[in-house]
């Protein structure tokens, strides 16, 4: 990995613990706009490692709610 991208996945990790311990789940974007203030570079790269991870978070629901009976398949509304 690059620097920025090292950089970026550890603030990602840290903005995560932060969002779970205040339960604000929109604060990474407070967080994108500072660190987009200085590098876009970076921004873009933590923005990456955010989504990443949010998605990751949403097919493991997706996959829990499967195996518990709940939730749909995806297009099946």
């Amino acid at each position: 990995m690059s620097l920025a991208q090292d950089l970026a996945d550890q603030l990602a990790e840290d903005t995560f613990k932060a969002m779970e311990a205040t339960g604000d789940d929109r604060f990474f974007m407070e967080v994108a706009k500072v660190i987009g203030a200085s590098s876009t570079t970076l921004e873009e790269a933590y923005l990456t490692s955010v989504r990443v991870r949010l998605a990751e978070r949403r097919a493991r629901q997706f996959i829990q709610d499967r195996l518990d009976g709940r939730g749909e398949a995806p297009g099946s509304y």
